[in-house]
C-alpha cells in the first residue's frame, strides 16, 4: 500500500519532518508505503495511490474514467502532457463555498503524472477540497480582518467529522485572543453569544454587535473554575504552542469546555513535540488549513467531562 501526503505551499519540511522516512517526493507531493497515518502538515492526504502505466493520452483518460469520474489533477512537471489528459476528463469547476454550507461530499480523486507513461492516482483523498484548498465566498465588509476565513474553515471541517457541530444559536462560545474580532464576528453571526477576551481592544464596531461580551484581558488570566461552563472554546492567541497547551488542559480539566478550535502559531522553528501531544488527545484532529501559515489548527469536539 502507498500513500500521498500533499504539503501546504512553502511547508514541506515540516511534513517531512512529521512522516520520517519516506519513499519519494514529488515537489510537494510525498509518497511514503503502508496506510495513511495521521500527518497535520500533510493539507491532502492521497489514499491507496495507484500506478497506472499509460500508453496515449486517450489511454490515460479511459484508465481514470474506469476508476471514478473526478478527477484533479497536481501537476508538478510534464505540463502540457497532463493538460492534455486533463482536458479529456470531465470537467470539475469547485465553486466557492457560502458559509456556513456544508462541505462537499461528492468522490474526488487527485492524480499526476510521474512520467510520461506512468500515472500516480488515488481515488479517495481526506480533504473534501481540491489539494486540500478550502475556499469561500468571502464577505470582505464586514470582518475585521481575514481571519474569520480560518474559524469559517475549521468549523466547516468540524460539522464534517464524526458527531460534527458547528456553533448554534444560544451556545456560549469563548474567544480568547479575539482582537480585533474576525472569530467573534464569525461566532455572533451564528448567533453564539461570545465572550470576547484579549488584551487589545475590539474593532468597534464587533464590540457592538448583540450577543457580544468584551473583557479587555488576558486569556491566560483567566479562571475556568470560576466561569460558566462554555460550549466552545476558540482561541487564535498568539502564544507558543507549549503555553496553550497548558491553556487547553486547564479549561479540560476543569470540564468547562465542550468543543475546542485553538491555532498552534509557530514563533520560529516548529515546535513537534507540542504538535504531537495536541494530536494525542483522545477524540482530537490537527492538521493544517489552507488559509494556516507556519501555524496548525486543533479540532476536539464533545470533550470528556464538560458541564
Amino acid at each position: 500500500m502507498l500513500t500521498g501526503y500533499l504539503a501546504a505551499e512553502g511547508l514541506l519540511d515540516q511534513l517531512l519532518a512529521e512522516l520520517g522516512p519516506v519513499d519519494a517526493v514529488h515537489d510537494r507531493l510525498v509518497l511514503k508505503s503502508g496506510p495513511p497515518v495521521q500527518a497535520a502538515w500533510a493539507q491532502n492526504t492521497w489514499h491507496d495511490v495507484q500506478t497506472i502505466a499509460i500508453e496515449s493520452v486517450g489511454d490515460a483518460n479511459n484508465k481514470l474514467r474506469a476508476i471514478q469520474r473526478n478527477w484533479m489533477l497536481y501537476a508538478f512537471h510534464l505540463h502540457r502532457r497532463a493538460a492534455l489528459i486533463e482536458a479529456k476528463l470531465p470537467a470539475i469547476r469547485p465553486k466557492p463555498l457560502v458559509f456556513p454550507n456544508p462541505a462537499p461530499t461528492a468522490p474526488l480523486g487527485s492524480w499526476t503524472l510521474l512520467d510520461e507513461s506512468t500515472i500516480l492516482a488515488a481515488a479517495r483523498c481526506s480533504s473534501p477540497f481540491p489539494h486540500g484548498e478550502a475556499r469561500f465566498v468571502e464577505d470582505r465588509l464586514a470582518p475585521p480582518n481575514r481571519a474569520y476565513l480560518k474559524l469559517w474553515e475549521a468549523l466547516t471541517l468540524a460539522a464534517a467529522m464524526p458527531g460534527g457541530a458547528m456553533p448554534r444559536p444560544g451556545d456560549r462560545c469563548l474567544d480568547l485572543g479575539a482582537s480585533p474580532g474576525g472569530w467573534t464576528w464569525v461566532l455572533q453571526q451564528l448567533g453564539a453569544q461570545v465572550i470576547a477576551v484579549d488584551k487589545a481592544p475590539l474593532d468597534p464596531a464587533i464590540a457592538r454587535l448583540p450577543n457580544v461580551e468584551v473583557r479587555q484581558m488576558s486569556a491566560f488570566a483567566l479562571d475556568p473554575a470560576k466561569e460558566p461552563p462554555a460550549d466552545w472554546l476558540c482561541s487564535d492567541v498568539v502564544c507558543y504552542p507549549s503555553r496553550l497547551l497548558g491553556l487547553v488542559r486547564k479549561w479540560m480539566d476543569a470540564g468547562k469546555a465542550r468543543n475546542f478550535v485553538c491555532t498552534l502559531k509557530f514563533q520560529g522553528p516548529t515546535d513537534h513535540d507540542a504538535a504531537r501531544a495536541f494530536a494525542a488527545m483522545p477524540g482530537s484532529r490537527l492538521l493544517h488549513l489552507f488559509h494556516n501559515k507556519h501555524e496548525l489548527t486543533w479540532i476536539r469536539l464533545g470533550a470528556p467531562g464538560a458541564q
